[in-house]
């Protein structure tokens, strides 16, 4: 599908595929940080983890998000979403899910800050769970962009 792209479609798509799996691979591990951190509140081993959050943030999440959602507005462009192309409704539902996830980014973070000042108040087992929603968001947003169900 070359669109407004043209040759440079499979790039865009290329390099939106390599910021989402870095963009993943932040979200996998800042909620495990999280663990760590509030289980070592009160310890000289806190800052330690808030330090670790802090160049995850900067070095990985941050500008892997901001990449991520640059291309893929491109790619939708690209398929006409903005031009009210037919049979998108995968490519809808995958932006709302990916919408959630950013969502999802900006309260772990938010935490994460909240831990910085010996503030965490999420049980253990709850925040251990709450780990694991990109791999549940990541399972459906593949489904949705591979096999596109409507």
């Amino acid at each position: 599908m070359a669109g407004w792209l043209g040759g440079a479609y499979l790039w865009v798509k290329a390099f939106h595929i390599i910021f989402v799996i870095f963009w993943m691979a932040g979200l996998f591990l800042l909620p495990r940080y999280l663990v760590h951190h509030q289980e070592s509140l009160g310890t000289p081993e806190a800052a330690a983890w808030e330090k670790r959050e802090a160049l995850l943030r900067k070095m990985i999440l941050g500008p892997s998000i901001g990449i991520v959602w640059l291309l893929g507005l491109a790619l939708a462009a690209n398929v006409g979403l903005f031009d009210g192309g037919a049979g998108l409704g995968w490519l809808h539902a995958k932006l709302l899910i990916v919408f959630l996830l950013s969502g999802y980014q900006g309260w772990a973070v938010g935490y994460s800050r909240k831990l910085a000042a010996g503030q965490g108040n999420i049980p253990a087992r709850r925040l251990r769970m709450l780990g694991e929603v990109p791999a549940l968001a990541v399972i459906l947003v593949v489904i949705l962009a591979v096999v596109k169900p409507f």
